[in-house]
């Protein structure tokens, strides 16, 4: 039978119908062999372009790297894209290299099909050249992803090519467009000293891709013409993404002349957060008022809201804390969340005493009922000795395991003087049988630093707290599992368990 079909197939690939020989030259390529490569080879000079796609499909399935060594690198430079493409796929799958192939690839990188240059860039790869170095980094600025993505990750395969990394630095002195901006993106940061004056110069780009990178890489330059020279571009950017880019990296070195260009971008939805950081920044005075202005504004964007909120609390003025507490149960996940780190800011900083009691129980509560923060709500109270009452009940009776946890997490466990200190080891001890995988892991680590401060297992812990230790010691969860190892090892290392469980 397969003789049948095999001498069915030479007759069809001299038929008159171009069909009907791309269709003979597909079975040959499944069914035939070496001998058949003659006809393959020839089929490649076929008038017809899907015949002589045929005949570069089927050499590649034939398998034989020496029947497609001359005809394959042709017909990758074929009029027909079609011709290209199958060429392409058949010259990788075949694993033909040196120096034909490899030219043969390196000019597909410009070819106007977007198809054929990932094919060219997947040739490549699997060769592990960069074929044209100009080329190749030319195809960073395709509008394809598929195409500069392909090329990011072959040029990272070749940055030790001599001849890629002149081009990219060249390309990131003059190149263009989304070329210049992805290498700008993508040079290592030592190369930023050297790139300065280029830097500087990009700034002013039609691009504001190019731009936004200059401006990113510029903001770790800290020389005084360099900041200088970024905020003056900052004075005349249009372009909210590179005015953000342009605000992130003046933040820490905030003049009073910002304050005016900042609050112009307050309303931004995309610069508008990095704009209230500035204004945050800067000394108290015209800049707090706006902070405060925005925040009370259900009209401005809720994260510009929120950066404000943390702003504010960051600069700790006298009516922060009040300014922030009626927020905390906002509606926007957003919002609550830069409120909470504004009262970490504050907290973190001290508290005025008359603060720190209405801040403790306002956190406390909103541990409990704001599940999308909860951890959020844990930084901000791990400063507040006066919400650990509460603290411990959330500790005992909340119904969420993540509340339980962080509730936990807040007990130190290692202070000798604390006259809760026994009733707390019990909470930790209780919590290693707790369903949820989170409480377990709170729960040893504050044995943990009970056996760090005192060298020893804690009172009331008796042989039941091995066996669950040891238990968790072969828990699904990998830091559980690493967290009660060392706790055991810390343990043995001082004192054996005594006492009753």
């Amino acid at each position: 039978m397969g003789d049948h079909q095999i001498a069915f197939f030479l007759r069809e690939s001299a038929a008159p119908e171009p069909e009907r020989r791309a269709a003979a030259l597909k079975g040959l390529g499944r069914r035939g062999g070496a001998a058949h490569v003659p006809v393959l080879t020839g089929a490649a000079a076929d008038p017809e372009p899907s015949v002589r796609a045929a005949a570069a499909r089927a050499l590649g399935r034939l398998g034989i790297p020496e029947a497609g060594r001359e005809v394959l690198p042709r017909l990758m430079g074929d009029a027909d894209a079609g011709v290209r493409r199958r060429a392409c796929v058949a010259a990788t799958r075949l694993g033909l290299q040196g120096p034909t192939v490899v030219g043969a690839f390196a000019r597909l990188l410009s070819d106007p099909d977007h198809h054929v240059r990932i094919l060219a860039l997947e040739g490549l790869s699997v060769l592990r050249v960069p074929g044209d170095a100009v080329a190749l980094v030319a195809c960073l600025g395709d509008r394809d992803p598929a195409v500069w993505g392909r090329a990011v990750s072959l040029l990272y395969g070749c940055a030790d090519d001599r001849d890629v990394r002149a081009e990219l630095v060249r390309t990131a002195r003059q190149g263009r467009g989304a070329a210049r901006a992805r290498v700008l993106e993508r040079l290592p940061r030592q190369c930023t000293e050297q790139l300065v004056d280029a830097l500087l110069d990009a700034l002013r780009d039609p691009s504001p891709q190019v731009r936004r990178q200059a401006a990113r890489r510029l903001s770790d330059v800290r020389h005084r013409q360099v900041q200088d020279t970024l905020a003056a571009a900052l004075r005349t950017e249009r372009d909210p993404e590179v005015a953000a880019t342009l605000l992130s990296g003046l933040g820490d070195q905030a003049d009073e002349w910002l304050v005016d260009v900042a609050v112009g971008w307050l309303r931004d939805p995309v610069a508008g957060p990095p704009a209230a950081r500035v204004l945050g920044a800067l000394d108290p005075g015209p800049a707090a008022t706006h902070l405060r202005t925005a925040l009370a504004d259900e009209t401005v964007p809720a994260r510009t809201r929120a950066a404000c909120a943390t702003a504010i609390g960051a600069g700790g003025r006298w009516d922060a804390v009040w300014l922030l507490l009626p927020l905390l149960d906002d509606p926007d996940d957003d919002l609550r969340a830069g409120v909470l780190d504004g009262l970490d800011h504050l907290a973190e900083k001290g508290l005025r005493p008359w603060e720190r009691h209405p801040v403790a129980w306002a956190l406390s509560a909103h541990l409990e009922s704001d599940a999308r923060h909860t951890w959020r709500t844990r930084n901000a109270l791990r400063y507040l000795a006066q919400a650990l009452p509460a603290v411990r009940r959330l500790a005992d009776t909340a119904a969420s395991g993540e509340v339980r946890a962080a509730a936990l997490s807040l007990l130190d466990g290692d202070d000798a003087t604390d006259e809760h200190l026994r009733s707390d080891v019990r909470r930790f001890l209780r919590g290693l049988d707790d369903p949820h995988e989170t409480v377990r892991y709170e729960a040893v680590l504050g044995l943990r630093r009970w056996a760090d401060a005192h060298g020893s297992w804690p009172p009331g812990a008796g042989p039941a707290a091995r066996e669950r230790l040891t238990a968790l010691t072969a828990d699904s969860s990998p830091r559980l599992r690493d967290a009660a190892t060392g706790l055991l090892a810390a343990l043995d290392s001082g004192a054996a368990p005594s006492g009753q469980a």
